[in-house]
């Protein structure tokens, strides 16, 4: 049998969602717990119904990954972002998700993150070059826009 390694640049979707589904078959062979798999997206509009931000992220074992927070320029600094933010951990929490995750870089909003109760629990140099990513966390359910709760152990 011949195998070939083969770089796709437009995979089809059975492909994307048999790899998925081997990981997750992989992971019930060791007991993990359903992923419970959701995306989820917050939007925030004005009186015409246009976008001026927006939050997507995933929920799944029992955590809240927030993956892209946008909010146009004009509208940044009116608390916005905090409301995007705590309606995503609101509607996380209602399933039963426990806590949330997401990364954020140096010349973006790691203090805004901050100030919402999450904590940097490792970081990346030069991603991008001359760039540091963050990677933060925080406990669901302690006072979203508060101290942050009990942050899961760093093993």
């Amino acid at each position: 049998m011949t195998i070939q390694i083969v770089v796709e640049d437009a995979p089809r979707e059975a492909d994307l969602r048999a790899v998925r589904q081997g990981l997750i078959d992989h992971a019930a062979d060791f007991g993990v717990e359903p992923r419970n798999h959701r995306g989820l997206t917050v939007f925030a509009r004005d009186e015409f119904g246009d976008l001026i931000g927006g939050l997507v992220a995933e929920t799944v074992w029992g955590w809240l990954h927030v993956r892209e927070l946008w909010v146009a320029a004009g509208h940044r600094g009116k608390s916005y972002g905090t409301r995007l933010m705590q309606a995503a951990e609101r509607e996380a929490m209602r399933p039963g998700c426990h806590h949330a995750l997401l990364d954020t870089f140096d010349f973006q909003a790691r203090e805004f993150y901050q100030g919402l109760g999450y904590a940097a629990f490792g970081s990346l140099a030069d991603f991008p070059r001359t760039h540091v990513r963050y990677f933060m966390t925080k406990v669901l359910g302690s006072g979203a826009g508060g101290a942050p709760g009990r942050q899961p152990s760093q093993a």
